[in-house]
């Protein structure tokens, strides 16, 4: 893993240009290696993203008693010899950092196969909601709480007492409890299958798409009711080895970087064939005046025409890792930028509306937000600043593009990339020029 130094500086940034080739998905990256380990068959998984997030997920799996090991004849792919939904280790202690995907993924498939668990992560993971999710479990008949009364981990799990038919869970909080509760219900739900119903509104629901569609390739077909899911049950099995897409959250940002400072800067391993939402982030751009070209799995982006980007409002419930990149664009944008459906944010690695209001002010944007939405209208006195990143890798990678409005900014704790990005700023310097 890339070491970085405390801080980076980066310069102001004039012009971007080159091709990045994309990591591994996070998200796709720990769904698969949790679905290739409760499969009856040994998996090939190539592409899966190397970083903190899937490593914690990968000690996981092999503490569980799970054979996760890197394929001998290609050091790019991982071999995972599945346990049919019986993890040999009945008793464990995972630590999961700030991992979210593994956490309320693993937190369904131990809770409804049973055991001795706790599952716990770093101080803020023990601020991240998971109570929704334990309490969808419990109604299943799962013996699983959180330990300190919060809503939030450490969750300790116990014996199942057998699945129950169905269940609800809120849609508003996290697209994860849901993709969750779907992984971990086919391998373990009864003979009538589980139904599991939406409370209100599904944020991020490309995200559960994503889900399903990776599902189908272990051979599950779950019906989306639109309000619910239907889940049969059966076991995983995968055929054909799995390539993991790359990052389309990752893509965001180099994407940004062709609209704001020339182009053309293309992405290769996600385009108009991605199974991600977050590709989606390309026609909002487009939107703003970026020039956008697509193939089935690379995406290019360059300045518009006239070099001026426009301001706009959008929605963003279904892209909200990608729309943290837009705060940054709007810097260069005529006009005011408001994102909304972005309510998710606050629970995240960091409160990431309070931490980008705070950070685009300290390099002189005029930023409002609420609870759900934020604005940012730029200013002709922006200045060069010291960025915070509170631990979150979003943080650090959207505030450097911040030195495409003409400021130098210092990144301070660089290194929090790693959680899912290691190389990003190698890839910054590469498409820039930059020299760090």
């Amino acid at each position: 893993m890339k070491v970085y130094p405390p801080s980076l500086l980066i310069p102001p940034v004039s012009r971007a240009c080159g091709t990045v080739v994309l990591p591994g998905s996070k998200s796709i990256s720990n769904r698969v290696l949790l679905l290739a380990a409760l499969s009856s068959s040994v998996c090939r998984l190539s592409g899966v993203l190397e970083a903190e997030d899937t490593d914690r997920m990968k000690e996981a799996l092999s503490t569980l008693g799970v054979d996760v090991r890197r394929d001998p004849s290609d050091a790019s792919s991982y071999m995972v010899r599945g346990c049919s939904g019986r993890f040999p280790v009945r008793t464990a202690r995972l630590f999961l950092g700030n991992a979210g995907t593994a956490m309320r993924t693993l937190c369904a498939a131990l809770a409804l196969f049973g055991g001795d668990y706790i599952l716990d992560g770093v101080e803020r993971m023990r601020q991240r909601p998971i109570g929704p999710l334990v309490d969808a479990l419990r109604a299943l008949g799962a013996d699983v709480h959180c330990l300190q009364g919060s809503g939030c981990p450490p969750v300790q799990i116990g014996p199942m007492a057998g699945i129950g038919p169905r269940c609800s869970i809120t849609g508003s909080v996290s697209s994860q409890f849901i993709s969750a509760l779907l992984m971990a219900g086919q391998v373990y739900a009864g003979p009538s299958g589980l139904v599991i119903d939406i409370d209100g509104p599904l944020i991020s629901r490309p995200y559960v798409e994503m889900t399903l569609r990776l599902m189908k390739r272990f051979g599950a077909e779950v019906e989306d009711r639109g309000n619910s899911f239907f889940v049969p049950g059966g076991a995983y099995r995968l055929g054909a080895p799995l390539r993991v897409e790359g990052d389309a959250s990752g893509a965001s940002y180099f994407l940004a970087l062709g609209a704001l400072a020339g182009g053309p800067v293309r992405v290769e391993g996600a385009g108009s064939a991605s199974i991600q939402g977050d590709v989606e982030f390309a026609r909002v751009l487009e939107r703003m005046g970026a020039r956008i070209s697509w193939g089935p799995d690379w995406i290019e982006a360059r300045a518009p025409e006239s070099g001026k980007l426009r301001g706009i409002e959008v929605d963003c419930t279904a892209i909200p890792d990608a729309a943290m990149t837009l705060a940054a664009v709007a810097l260069k944008a005529e006009g005011p930028t408001k994102l909304t459906g972005i309510g998710s944010w606050r629970v995240k690695e960091t409160d990431r509306i309070a931490a980008l209001q705070t950070e685009l002010r300290s390099v002189g944007a005029k930023v409002a937000s609420g609870e759900d939405w934020l604005t940012v209208e730029p200013t002709q006195a922006l200045r060069a600043a010291d960025v915070r990143t509170y631990g979150d890798h979003r943080i650090a990678m959207t505030m450097s593009l911040a030195a495409c409005a003409g400021v130098p900014v210092r990144i301070l704790e660089p290194g929090c990339v790693a959680k899912t990005y290691p190389t990003y700023f190698d890839e910054f310097a590469a498409v820039t020029g930059c020299e760090f």
